[in-house]
């Protein structure tokens, strides 16, 4: 693993009172995470990239917690959660931020490790690896966080599927900005929109410094986007083509868990198996009696599919974390 020195320590502020509301500054097209609370929260990437980190409460239980490796103590009511976001990685991850009972609060390191976020706990001063969400230095070492089901899927989408849904609202910008600025000046994405775009990957195609990286594979892409699920200690990264090849919808086992992976083309989605076969028609799961919507997982007969843990990220940093024998469909 390579640890750089990049910035001082929370030279990246992260967002530790966040607040919400109905009203979004950026495009229709921006891209938010989805945590399925009561309301849904959206946290937009174009505001985690300036913050890469928000320490949240969601104020009542979350489902879909039986695939956690080990339970913690948050409790019944309340939990605790760091909605993470790596630009350099597009690795967008959800965590419980609770470990032997203790309730963590994340910063930036100002360090990366493989070119991916390194955060820290303010508590005890380890440091994580966030697309592992595991401490590679400090008290904690060897520790790895609890992943909460999320969804990535853009501000459009958000608004039209969760009518009721509130969205993480700015920090920097309007009329109480110190610089005069407009939240839309403040978070101002041209340079990570040409990041995405450049072949080029790491913190040398990002901000022109540090080692400039290879890619030694040609049946994927560096910045192929994957969704990595993590299961009882087996890791498998489904890599967005590779489940369309397979006609948008794959069957799989991680982990001894029997899980279904969608894609639609632009986003993709996991769920836990539920046993009969489903197919991919119209961008809809069809199949048990019933139709299923991709996006939420609810059927057209009031059942729902649980989600599965997961996290989004580059072919890149996936292989970094869990070797280049770890995607689905390739060898």
């Amino acid at each position: 693993m390579d640890i750089q020195d990049v910035l001082p320590r929370d030279a990246i502020p992260s967002v530790d009172d966040p607040s919400f509301g109905t009203a979004y500054f950026g495009d229709d097209d921006d891209e938010v995470i989805v945590v399925e609370s009561d309301p849904p929260r959206a946290y937009p990437v174009r505001i985690l990239s300036y913050h890469e980190i928000v320490n949240d409460v969601l104020e009542e239980p979350h489902e879909s917690r039986k695939f956690a490796p080990s339970a913690t103590d948050a409790n019944d009511e309340q939990l605790p959660i760091a909605v993470t976001w790596c630009p350099i990685c597009a690795s967008a991850a959800v965590y419980v931020r609770v470990v032997d009972g203790q309730v963590l609060t994340f910063g930036t390191s100002g360090k990366l490790a493989d070119d991916a976020l390194v955060m820290y706990d303010r508590e005890t001063e380890s440091e994580w690896k966030q697309p592992l969400g595991k401490a590679i230095s400090g008290p904690l070492d060897g520790h790895e966080l609890e992943v909460v089901p999320a969804l990535m899927m853009s501000w459009r989408q958000f608004r039209s599927v969760y009518p009721n849904g509130v969205v993480l609202q700015p920090v920097h910008g309007g009329e109480n900005d110190q610089h005069g600025r407009s939240s839309r000046a403040a978070y101002d994405m041209a340079r990570y929109n040409e990041y995405d775009a450049a072949d080029a990957f790491g913190l040398r195609a990002m901000r022109g410094e540090g080692i400039e990286r290879t890619w030694e594979r040609d049946d994927i892409d560096a910045k192929t986007t994957v969704l990595g699920i993590v299961l009882n200690g087996e890791a498998v990264g489904y890599p967005i083509p590779q489940v369309r090849a397979d006609g948008g919808i794959v069957s799989d086992s991680v982990g001894g868990h029997d899980v279904l992976v969608v894609s639609d083309g632009s986003e993709i989605y996991a769920f836990e198996h539920p046993g009969e076969p489903l197919e991919l028609r119209d961008e809809t799961l069809r199949g048990d009696g019933a139709s299923w919507d991709l996006t939420t997982g609810e059927g057209s007969d009031s059942r729902k599919l649980t989600r599965v843990p997961a996290r989004r990220l580059y072919a890149f940093a996936w292989q970094d974390d869990h070797g280049r024998e770890s995607f689905y469909g390739l060898g």
